[in-house]
């Protein structure tokens, strides 16, 4: 069974899919870090990276905001610097850090939700409700 934060990350990346958007690449992973996923909207010349933040509904960090530190934020930076140096095809194109923000119950209401399942905020997938809080463009 996958980790409820890889569900997270899937779920993200099929939100960005049905926003029109292709994913160059989920879960990027160099000595600086790892890029959860990072896209393109085609025919924009902008590349998102974007750090997906999973908790459950009760939590300390704000739904995963306050996990975005200063410290985190390079790391990402420097990942993102290191993904574009290995795809140099990539690397002329204009950048945005996206921060997604999703919490997760598990789904009582019924078992529907094997397969992923928008409805408006909820999101439905392998046994528990998912909710995003907020999607966060242009985060840092």
């Amino acid at each position: 069974m996958k980790k409820i934060g890889e569900l997270g990350e899937e779920i993200i990346a099929q939100y960005l899919i049905n926003k029109g958007y292709e994913i160059i690449h989920q879960g990027w992973y160099c000595r600086w870090g790892e890029m959860d996923i990072i896209a393109q909207k085609k025919p924009s010349n902008i590349l998102i990276f974007v750090e997906v933040k999973t908790r459950s509904i009760k939590n300390w960090d704000n739904d995963g905001i306050y996990a975005i530190t200063q410290g985190k934020q390079k790391k990402l930076w420097l990942t993102a610097e290191s993904f574009l140096s290995k795809n140099s095809t990539l690397a002329t194109l204009n950048c945005r850090f996206d921060v997604a923000l999703l919490t997760y119950q598990k789904n009582i209401e019924n078992n529907r939700s094997i397969n992923l399942i928008f409805e408006g905020s909820n999101i439905f997938y392998q046994g528990y409700k998912f909710k995003l809080v907020n999607y966060i463009e242009n985060a840092f």
